[in-house]
């Protein structure tokens, strides 16, 4: 089965004639002479870029959300196949109304008519896993409705699949490879497209990345729980002018400059404050909300990939990037090695003079002047001299910076992606590390430790009788002796634990006092 898909991707890439892209080298000329010859009749008048997004939209939609996240890089594609590419993030062609109102009454065995008081037929909105159509509920409530396509789940198993056997036999081939972990990079990657194919795992990431945002800085629509299943998602309507509109913004009066900073400010606070990030963030997925009391704030959408970040991920990038920031490239080279990104017998200054040579030429230098297409290849080149290890676990947020990166680009050339997220590291990392990072830390668990305090003395006692009962079974032993050290111990033991409860009953009421009583000016 595999090996028909990979044939399948093959014809479909000629057929569009995207050997343009690769057999274009006057060396190549005479093979490209044979495939024309092979697919007699095949049309290229089209331009190569609408060819190569037709090529994609026929291959599926893994080979469309390749294509989304190319849009978003203007710096390392040419603008025409990047405005062709663009037209995947929502304009992907829809599936028929019919197989909608199937797909609805299938999920919640009623007939529509039930279900909404009216519903638009026209997507408003559709994408290579789903499509959303406006609708009412019974109440008069607007709502948006996300309905999955159907078969979708069986075209992006046999792509996966095919992702994998394609991850293995590079590994075979290649130790160089191997070291990218290319088939555990397409298990994380499978895990978080195949969340996208059940709309209630979508609808509690877009609850819980709600929850993280009360302040309403970042604002997501609200799930109606009742109308959602695995197949459809009921959620608040939202309205917005797209972020690819900037100059539509501009009319409307929103600052674009204010909205590129609020953008990295976001992103950065889902990173490393939450550990939970929207992990799809090309523009056919942010509105801006442009009338009403919230004018200028993001509006995001579709939650069906999102990242995630242990403690320990979120504390060596934040260094990571704070070092960067001060320009500190030893410490960067310390973290790496802290962190087990490359091995623990790798020169130091070796790797921080190679860390310098690459940050150096694109530091306090805004967006528009700075060649990621140049500083990405000098980067993976060190990878290899220094054996990186790739963490699969970083690599949705790899790929999301990118997508921010493009975001911001396109609204604030001149942004200083560095200045504008140095504060925000900074204060984040004084709380992991300081005397609050402490205090937060105890506070969560003092209930934990309140449950065990009152079985501490009897656990402490079983452990010292167990611990003097084997000792008297022993045949080499001194009774006499290691029973009064144990005694003394015990007492021991007592003592710190009354001042561990003391002290511990000290600073909850320091906590309490601090919480609620004025701060002096």
């Amino acid at each position: 089965m595999r090996i028909f898909r990979l044939f399948y991707i093959i014809y479909i890439a000629l057929r569009f004639g995207l050997d343009d892209f690769v057999l274009s080298h006057t060396k190549l000329k005479p093979l490209q002479s044979i495939i024309n010859v092979l697919f007699f009749g095949r049309n290229r008048s089209k331009p190569r870029s609408e060819r190569l997004r037709l090529a994609l939209e026929t291959l599926g939609p893994i080979f469309v959300k390749f294509g989304q996240m190319l849009s978003t890089r203007r710096d390392l594609i040419p603008l025409d196949i990047a405005d062709e590419l663009a037209k995947l993030q929502d304009q992907v062609p829809p599936f028929a109304y019919a197989e909608v109102e199937k797909v609805i009454q299938e999920a919640f065995n009623l007939p529509l008519n039930q279900v909404f008081v009216d519903f638009e037929e026209t997507a408003i909105a559709s994408a290579s896993v789903a499509q959303v159509h406006f609708a009412h509920l019974l109440d008069g409530t607007p709502v948006a409705v996300k309905v999955l396509r159907p078969g979708i789940a069986k075209v992006i198993n046999h792509d996966l699949e095919l992702l994998d056997t394609a991850a293995w036999l590079l590994q075979l081939l290649s130790s160089e490879i191997k070291r990218l972990k290319p088939q555990e990079v397409v298990a994380e990657f499978a895990e978080h497209t195949h969340s996208e194919l059940d709309l209630t795992l979508e609808a509690a990431n877009c609850t819980r990345l709600a929850s993280n945002f009360p302040d309403k800085k970042l604002l997501i629509p609200e799930v109606h729980w009742d109308w959602c299943r695995q197949q459809v998602m009921v959620m608040q309507r939202m309205v917005g002018t797209p972020i690819s509109k900037i100059d539509v913004l501009r009319a409307k009066g929103i600052d674009i400059a204010q909205l590129a900073h609020d953008g990295v400010e976001i992103f950065f606070t889902q990173v490393f404050r939450d550990g939970f990030f929207h992990a799809d963030m090309h523009p056919g997925n942010i509105l801006v909300a442009d009338e009403g009391p919230d004018k200028g704030k993001y509006i995001a959408l579709d939650f069906g990939i999102m990242g995630t970040l242990t403690d320990n991920d979120k504390y060596y990038l934040a260094r990571n990037f704070l070092a960067f920031f001060n320009r500190d490239y030893r410490d960067v080279a310390v973290a790496h090695i802290e962190s087990g990104w490359v091995p623990k017998d790798t020169n130091v200054e070796a790797l921080e003079t190679a860390i310098r040579a690459i940050c150096e030429p694109i530091f306090n230098k805004p967006l528009k002047d700075i060649s990621f297409g140049r500083t990405l290849l000098s980067l993976f080149q060190m990878s290899r001299k220094f054996g990186v290890v790739i963490q699969p676990q970083l690599v949705m947020l790899q790929k999301t910076l990118l997508n921010i990166e493009g975001l911001g680009r396109d609204l604030d050339p001149n942004i200083d992606l560095w200045k504008t997220a140095k504060p925000f590291l900074k204060r984040w990392m004084s709380e992991q590390i300081g005397w609050r990072s402490i205090a937060k830390t105890l506070k969560k668990e003092l209930p934990h430790m309140a449950k065990s305090l009152p079985e501490m003395p009897r656990l402490l006692h079983d452990f010292l009788r167990q611990k003097t009962q084997a000792e008297a079974d022993s045949p080499i032993r001194e009774s006499i002796e290691r029973l009064i050290k144990t005694q003394q111990q015990q007492a021991i033991w007592q003592k710190r634990l009354f001042f561990s409860i003391a002290l511990l009953a000290l600073l909850e009421m320091l906590m309490l006092f601090s919480a609620f009583w004025p701060v002096a000016n």
